[in-house]
């Protein structure tokens, strides 16, 4: 069989796609770490260990890839199914669509545990709450609780199910995780632990579960060793991409499908591990080795295809400082005289008008808006440039807003099919039953409380007298419910049977219905390319699409704008020119970020990211005054900043540094002049 697709590839890379392939048919390589640094090729790598793996034989169908987004799957599977193509020909199809077991820890959990829920107690028929859901659930138990009328403040929903997602991922005890990341609380550990018992009960009898069982769920399971062999059986290899920003939980899971790490693959880079406020830890990735050893082989793939030579040397700078990694040096045959620009200036106002300037300057010279992109550490940061952009009639997109799912009507629509699917769902049937009017948060609860403790809860809603108020609407109501909890041989139709239904309400209820309606049209749209309403609702609610009704309009593929981004939403783009906004101490690390020495490591992280995102040309703005937010007693919050502490003086060799904007020899001439009067003098005068 000719090798011819594996050419292309540089010695690392080959050597990590090879890795244990050569074993006789039926067995797998042992445990492989890829330490695979920015722009080194990682994707492509990954797609070539895939398919050489189908290629010489692995069954597909036995083959698990996890990545962290349901697009990165497909992207993947994409690439597979071209280099199956080359060498094999027609015949790859038949392979590559078998390669079903692709996607991501929570969508792969809530597929096995449907598999197996008979045997652990689960309702094959569960519903997935999102993140709001799970709040408003928590509020239900919260309320129920009495803790929301406590004399002293009780934690908001938010944060209580924040405290709670952190120990469930993080494997942490509850004390632990409130003295290190919520210690103004720390008040409450007895009513948030009866709080906690109280939101798990009441999952359980509505049977729902929140983004975080899916992991969790998934762990309890395969805890118990028959359970655990039986799924690691299914796969002879398994692959994880983006493995330092796995948590505990996955950690746990993969220990167990694979004990022994025989055919386990993952791939990642300890230098842009920066999710921990999601309790990722970079320690997965780099305790892997010491996990299985000493069967564990480690490839490092270095060389970078993205950035220029002057960039890395700025970036392996700023990481060469970092306390504990994988020792690696990016390199590339991207030779520039051109040197990261370290430009200081006055403020905010300076700052946005620099960034305009150089914008328009690429773009003057053929670099299309599109090409460029400004990153910060937090949203709020972006706020004077947007304005500044706007000013100028500069279009741009700033990734990290609303969500499609997170607006009413969006909700509204899903909670119709959700609780079709899952009648004891009680967030779903709060929300629907309180549109319709005359009914209220009291009457919602006596019907779901009548209507649960019925083995057929939508027959008993058919039968209990409808609310006084409710006239005809009561009717429609439930002949919809009725009609949608039917098998699904009429999806994605019964999307259209619910919007019909909802849309009256949806005038009643919003001044901006049209534009609304807009969005109910594109959820029909999605929901057609689902097989079924289970899988449409677990697989939106694990990766939801971007909103859709901005007011702006979302920007058509042909049109051209300047991309605004967190660093955070960056990680995995690159782009021609890039901009970084605030490089000064308060900001990169945060001032949030430097209580401990792991946070400040990944705030060096953070800045690592950013930096490798761009291709040819990086500029990191110094502002000397910035406004942190909110008030100061002695005033607003402007403060005084230095540049990060990531850049010490000794690493200032690899970047050019400037101020902006310069001052021009007659501008000076001017300021070195006499005054001929004193006007702030005179007005001091007029009062003494």
């Amino acid at each position: 069989m000719s090798l011819a697709y594996l050419e292309k590839l540089n010695d690392q890379q080959r050597l990590a796609v090879e890795h244990g392939v050569a074993l006789s048919e039926g067995q797998s390589g042992g445990p492989l770490l890829i330490i695979a640094g920015a722009g080194s090729g990682k994707t492509n790598t990954l797609a070539h260990r895939v398919a050489h793996l189908i290629v010489n034989g692995a069954d597909p169908r036995r083959i698990l890839l996890m990545t962290f987004s349901r697009r990165a799957a497909s992207e993947m599977a994409r690439r597979v199914e071209r280099i199956c193509k080359q060498v094999l020909g027609a015949n790859s199809a038949i392979l590559t669509d078998a390669l079903a077991w692709s996607g991501t820890f929570h969508g792969i959990g809530a597929r096995l545990l449907r598999i197996y829920a008979e045997q652990i107690g689960l309702d094959v028929d569960f519903t997935i709450h999102d993140r709001e859901d799970s709040a408003d659930l928590m509020n239900l138990v919260r309320h129920a609780l009495g803790f929301s009328k406590t004399e002293s403040r009780f934690p908001t929903k938010g944060t209580c199910l924040s405290i709670y997602s952190r120990v469930v991922n993080s494997k942490e005890p509850l004390p632990s995780v409130l003295k290190a990341k919520y210690p103004w609380v720390s008040g409450w550990e007895a009513q948030l632990k009866e709080l906690f018992a109280g939101y798990v009960e009441a999952k359980q009898t509505q049977h729902v579960l929140d983004y975080d069982d899916l992991l969790l769920y998934w762990a309890q399971m395969v805890s118990d060793p028959e359970i655990a062999d039986d799924v690691g059986g299914r796969f002879d290899h398994i692959l994880v991409d983006e493995y330092q920003d796995t948590n505990k939980l996955q950690s746990s899971v993969l220990m167990a499908l694979k004990p022994g790490g025989r055919g386990l693959t993952v791939v990642g880079d300890d230098a842009q591990s920066i999710y921990s406020f999601r309790a990722a830890t970079v320690r997965n990735i780099l305790e892997f080795p010491k996990e299985f050893s000493p069967a564990a082989d480690i490839i490092t793939l270095d060389r970078n295809y993205r950035s220029t030579q002057t960039i890395l040397a700025a970036a392996n700078g700023v990481i060469d400082l970092a306390r504990e990694r994988f020792t690696k040096n990016l390199w590339t045959d991207r030779q520039s005289g051109q040197r990261p620009m370290l430009v200081t200036v006055k403020d905010e106002a300076d700052q946005a008008n620099y960034i305009v300037e150089q914008v328009l300057a690429n773009r003057e010279v053929g670099m299309a808006l599109k090409q460029q992109a400004v990153l910060f550490r937090a949203s709020s940061h972006s706020g004077p440039l947007e304005v500044e952009l706007t000013r100028r009639n500069i279009p741009f997109v700033k990734f990290g807003g609303l969500k499609f799912l997170d607006s009413a009507h969006v909700k509204d629509m899903l909670a119709v099919l959700r609780f079709a699917q899952n009648p004891r769902d009680r967030v779903a049937g709060f929300r629907l039953l309180q549109m319709l009017p005359g009914v209220g948060p009291s009457t919602a609860g006596k019907i779901l409380g009548t209507i649960a403790a019925d083995p057929e809860p939508l027959m008993a809603l058919a039968e209990i007298p409808p609310p006084p108020k409710a006239g005809p609407d009561w009717t429609a109501f439930v002949k919809l419910l009725t009609g949608l909890k039917k098998a699904d041989a009429d999806w994605p139709a019964e999307v259209t049977q619910a919007r019909e239904w909802y849309e009256p309400h949806l005038d009643r209820i919003h001044e901006d219905a049209e534009t609304r309606k807009t969005d109910l049209l594109q959820l029909e749209q999605i929901a057609s390319g689902y097989p079924s309403r289970e899988r449409f609702l677990t697989e939106l609610t694990l990766d939801p699409p971007d909103a859709t009704s901005d007011q702006a309009g979302v920007p058509l593929l042909d049109e051209d704008y300047l991309i605004l981004s967190t660093i955070h939403s960056a990680k995995g783009q690159e782009w021609h020119s890039v901009f970084m906004l605030n490089v000064v101490d308060g900001c990169i690390p945060s001032d949030l970020g430097v209580g401990t020495t792991a946070e400040i490591e990944e705030e060096r992280r953070l800045l690592y990211v950013g930096m490798t995102r761009a291709k040819d040309s990086l500029a990191l703005i110094t502002p000397q005054r910035f406004f942190t937010g909110g008030q100061h007693s002695q005033g607003d919050r402007h403060v005084y900043a230095s540049r990060t502490r990531f850049i010490p003086a000794t690493l200032l060799q690899f970047f050019e540094t400037t101020a902006w904007p310069k001052v021009s020899a007659a501008s000076s001439e001017r300021s070195a002049r006499q005054l001929r009067m004193d006007v702030g003098a005179k007005m001091r005068g007029m009062w003494r």
